[in-house]
């Protein structure tokens, strides 16, 4: 089947078999492998992608799905050379170790910040509790997104 996604703003054709998971859509077509692919059951989250901008595990949505629809990926998540409050708090407070689930918590706490610009703690646990994080105990993650919300987690640019 051909479909026609808008992919962080720029618009892709392709033709793929139609049991085609976005999440090797992503990554095998279109070279954006910052989507990682952890699981294929929805259990660890590492997936996580926005598809019309509601974040969405991408193992569990076919490519077909996406036809005519705009995917964000972690990709998109910076200006140019300007990282999103969300990447440059991972950066300062130490949220990613290993980084594999980096992009999905990113992604989904960018989604936060755009809709709760000053979330409680519990707030941010809740968001990514979607997410599994085998290296950090998540206590960095949450100060990465404390960090953002507090430096300028202004609503993001699509």
């Amino acid at each position: 089947m051909q479909i026609t996604v808008t992919v962080n703003g720029d618009e892709h054709t392709a033709d793929v078999e139609p049991r085609l998971l976005l999440v090797h859509f992503l990554r095998d077509t279109l070279g954006l492998t910052g989507t990682h692919w952890g699981c294929d059951t929805s259990n660890c989250g590492v997936c996580v992608v926005w598809l019309d901008g509601t974040p969405v595990k991408s193992c569990t949505v076919l490519a077909v799905m996406a036809d005519g629809r705009a995917v964000r990926t972690v990709e998109g998540l910076a200006a140019g050379a300007t990282l999103d409050p969300v990447q440059e708090g991972f950066v300062r407070c130490h949220g990613l170790q290993c980084g594999f689930c980096t992009p999905g918590m990113m992604l989904t706490a960018r989604w936060l910040l755009d809709h709760n610009p000053d979330p409680s703690e519990d707030e941010i646990r809740e968001a990514i509790s979607g997410q599994a994080c085998r290296c950090t105990g998540y206590e960095n993650i949450v100060r990465s997104v404390q960090w953002a919300a507090r430096e300028g987690a202004a609503v993001s640019k699509p």
